[in-house]
């Protein structure tokens, strides 16, 4: 089973009604996002975060446990859910702007954390603004401690400049997740506003070098990049009808974590041998979730049975993305 741990939100997507602009909510936020893709590629997955009691907190249950997402890790409060409105502009990444002050998802606590985990729990991921906004940005990392060193750990910063008040300290509490982490993802986007100006390679490997075992950059219309300590692959991007990329940074990290698990990747020694061809087939997995959910609205990951099927290369407007 794979924990993803992190923030649960409603995305407030646009769309146009009797002429005018409205927004229509969507559950939504990136491990959020990544809980149910992993579940729709049929490998078990639970959810660690914190819910709010309003219409949104339910909004959000009922979607978890109708993807089959186990609740055995959740937690609620009387605070309000998070929102996020969404500005989509062609061939762009989304702007987002978020109202989360005071919302349930920034007050985990070291009490809504479980003492232990079960055998079966043998990869707990981690990601988005979660990482960021107290109190709950130190109780995940005062886990991911815990478990470093005795369960796969992944990371996705899925970085959000308008939630990061000192990008310096931010830098150094990061390279102290990287350094925690077994695998981590992270977009062209990303290291853009961290690194400005490095090559995305060597930042890639100053990050490897800093303890995981991968380390997968995505570049959007370009692609993706796979490295291990011995393997380096580059795949291209896959041109699709895009409606929106809402969500594709989020199904990529899925269905990479998914392809781990269901080859029995499950350990730190076995991702580092990942051979080039393992790799490649993993990367390539990644890429075809991501562009299939770029031609649907909002943050819908495929299922198992649309990626089994989904074609290899879609040709139409715009390119798929594996940005987020």
């Amino acid at each position: 089973m794979i924990v993803i741990c992190g923030e649960a939100l409603v995305d407030l997507t646009p769309t146009v009604c009797d002429g005018a602009e409205a927004y229509v909510p969507h559950p939504g936020g990136s491990p959020f996002n990544v809980a149910v893709g992993v579940a729709r590629l049929g490998v078990p997955a639970a959810f660690l975060g914190r819910l709010s009691q309003d219409f949104f907190g339910r909004l959000l249950r009922e979607r978890l446990l109708a993807e089959g997402v186990h609740p055995t890790y959740l937690s609620e409060g009387p605070e309000r859910t998070a929102l996020a409105f969404v500005h989509v502009t062609a061939h762009e990444e989304p702007e987002y702007s978020f109202y989360v002050e005071s919302t349930a998802d920034r007050m985990l606590r070291i009490k809504d954390l479980p003492t232990e985990f079960p055998p079966e729990v043998n990869s707990i991921h981690f990601g988005s603004f979660s990482l960021v906004l107290e109190p709950g940005a130190s109780t995940l990392e005062a886990l991911m401690q815990r478990e470093h060193g005795r369960r796969v750990i992944s990371l996705d910063p899925n970085v959000r400049p308008s939630l990061i008040l000192d990008p310096e300290n931010f830098r150094e509490r990061l390279h102290r997740w990287i350094g925690l982490s077994d695998v981590v993802k992270v977009s062209r986007a990303d290291l853009s506003w961290l690194y400005p100006g490095e090559p995305v390679s060597s930042v890639a490997r100053r990050w490897l070098s800093l303890g995981p075992s991968l380390l997968v950059v995505t570049m959007g219309p370009d692609g993706c990049l796979g490295m291990t300590a011995a393997e380096s692959v580059r795949l291209p991007g896959r041109q699709v009808e895009i409606v929106d990329t809402v969500g594709a940074g989020d199904s990529f990290m899925s269905a990479l974590l998914a392809r781990l698990h269901a080859g029995m990747r499950v350990t730190p020694g076995l991702i580092e041998e990942l051979s080039g061809a393992q790799l490649r087939d993993i990367l390539d997995n990644a890429v075809r979730a991501s562009a299939l959910t770029c031609t649907r609205a909002g943050a819908e990951p495929p299922s198992r049975a649309e990626l089994e099927g989904s074609p290899g290369n879609v040709r139409g407007r715009g390119v798929s993305t594996t940005t987020g």
